[in-house]
């Protein structure tokens, strides 16, 4: 149970936060179909999927890291304190996993449907690039220090985010 130690909260909470999965997630479904039908991925912005699947992916780690980690829950309790309740629940593990998923279906449609001559753009090809150089920078940055708190914040910061989409 949640820190605040309620049960109609907690309740609460469960079913607003597995409400917004549902809601999220159903969204991505039209343009996969779609794209099944048609055979064809015309007018779809591919650099839109990329720049998606970048962000979603970001948002998996963090989420996965803070949720399954005893590690990084520990350094999240050192940091804010062993009374707050750790900001992912299972539906935010949930929807950002089917959110990778679902968007590598499509980038899977992408490579093997029409395209009618689309492509990738170089400047999302760079950005995407940065981003993950960036990562590998701050990864390398986490390493002597194990502040694997601070690293997985980057995933959910404000910065990767304006980068990623």
């Amino acid at each position: 149970m949640a820190w605040w130690n309620s049960i109609p909260l907690e309740i609460t909470y469960q079913i607003l936060g597995w409400t917004a999965f549902t809601s999220w997630s159903i969204g991505y479904y039209p343009q996969l179909i779609l794209n099944f039908r048609r055979k064809s991925v015309v007018g779809l912005s591919f650099d839109f999927v990329v720049l998606n699947f970048t962000k979603h992916t970001s948002y998996l780690i963090y989420n996965a890291s803070l949720y399954f980690s005893s590690t990084i829950q520990n350094q999240y309790y050192q940091k804010y304190g062993y009374g707050q309740m750790i900001p992912v629940a299972a539906n935010d593990v949930a929807f950002s996993t089917h959110a990778v998923l679902v968007t590598a279906v499509i980038l899977f449609q992408i490579l093997i449907y029409d395209r009618g001559g689309q492509r990738v753009s170089k400047i999302t090809i760079a950005i995407v690039c940065a981003v993950w150089l960036f990562v590998a920078v701050c990864l390398f940055m986490a390493l002597p220090s194990h502040s694997w708190l601070w690293l997985i914040s980057i995933f959910r910061s404000d910065l990767f985010y304006a980068f990623a989409l």
